[in-house]
């Protein structure tokens, strides 16, 4: 394969995503021009679609990786269905839908009124939402952490980046719900931070944050066993593509609250998170096909350590505010850094290769 060829495959991955991009930011510019009638106000909404796709690829790195790790155990069928089925329910679901939800429990209201209260109210709407963080951050938080830990809690695990780290977390694996145990310490430190009826709230929804985890690991194992046994070729079938959506579920929390320091209006978030999210389908779809996470050993640590520090992030975030753009910029700086250990590792690798080469050579000389 040329360099030529080689890069436009790898442009050819993001092609849906150019479009929906182009799509998009027309559809943005058209939105600020029918709200405020000037060029200024379409270049305003124009560019605030950009910074919030901006915003969620740099906070969805991590969850592009992972997504991977999972999707290449599972079957191209299910793998098909998950990109296809799995991002229409990340665009729409989290990104329209889930917001609607939050105001329509919270304030009690039909979800037809939550749409008025959308396009007429943006400043009320916006405050229902932010006022719902709380337990959201802790819900969103939990269920992340123990998708974290489950990943560095396994005595299986044999590749480790930061190694004495990561090998004692390995051997401490053989304790039955150890990194369950961690994360209800956790919650109960956190929880003597708060009020108490801020602190009531908060560990009711971790407590629902890390039921939900079990439930979908429970369910989905059950399901995926019973599809085995009906047919071998089905592994990795409904119960990881369940397991992904609440995971894609959860990296959403963070941004879609966070859109709302950039605006109120619902459907211009909306377009920018849903820019952002077809960029994520697109890089998952690359990491699967070319095998990136098996030729970059340290690239899956990178992104779990992401999830953790999130979680944690998420966690302080019902204590003070911290810019997305620092979560951004932390998980990205993290998955680099990987991605820089992956290189170096594998230039030690070729160089002891072409050592021990070079010395056969001198002895059969």
């Amino acid at each position: 394969m040329t360099g030529s060829s080689a890069q436009t495959t790898a442009l050819g991955y993001f092609k849906w995503a150019f479009i929906v991009t182009a799509a998009g930011l027309l559809l943005g510019g058209w939105l600020g021009w029918q709200s405020t009638g000037t060029i200024g106000g379409m270049m305003t909404v124009f560019f605030i679609c950009t910074v919030l796709a901006v915003l969620e690829i740099s906070l969805s790195f991590d969850n592009a990786i992972v997504n991977a790790n999972k999707l290449k155990d599972m079957t191209p069928v299910w793998q098909q269905r998950f990109l296809t089925w799995g991002i229409l329910i990340a665009v729409f679901g989290m990104r329209i839908v889930f917001p609607l939800l939050i105001v329509v429990i919270a304030a009690g209201i039909s979800p037809i009124d939550a749409v008025i209260l959308a396009a007429s109210r943006p400043e009320e709407y916006s405050r229902i939402m932010l006022e719902a963080h709380l337990p959201i951050a802790a819900f969103g938080g939990t269920f992340l952490m123990m998708v974290g830990l489950t990943y560095f809690f396994d005595h299986e695990k044999d590749v480790h980046w930061i190694a004495w780290l990561e090998s004692r977390m390995a051997r401490f694996a053989t304790i039955k719900g150890v990194e369950i145990a961690f994360v209800l310490a956790l919650i109960l430190g956190f929880s003597r931070l708060l009020e108490a009826e801020e602190a009531v709230v908060f560990v009711h929804a971790c407590v629902y944050g890390l039921l939900t985890f079990l439930a979908v690991e429970v369910v989905g194992g059950l399901l995926d066993a019973s599809q085995q046994t009906m047919s071998a070729a089905a592994k990795g079938g409904f119960g990881a593509f369940l397991y992904l959506e609440v995971l894609d579920a959860s990296f959403s929390f963070d941004g879609v609250i966070g859109a709302f320091a950039l605006t109120q209006n619902l459907f211009i978030i909306a377009i920018g998170l849903g820019i952002g999210a077809m960029y994520v389908r697109s890089m998952t779809i690359m990491l699967v096909e070319k095998g990136t996470l098996s030729e970059y050993r340290y690239l899956e640590h990178g992104a779990f350590y992401a999830i953790l520090i999130l979680s944690v992030v998420m966690y302080f975030q019902t204590l003070i505010h911290i810019p997305e753009v620092i979560t951004g910029l932390g998980g990205a700086g993290l998955i680099g850094l990987s991605l820089w250990s992956s290189i170096r590792h594998n230039r030690r690798e070729m160089e002891l290769v072409e050592d021990d080469t070079r010395g056969r050579r001198r002895v059969e000389a």
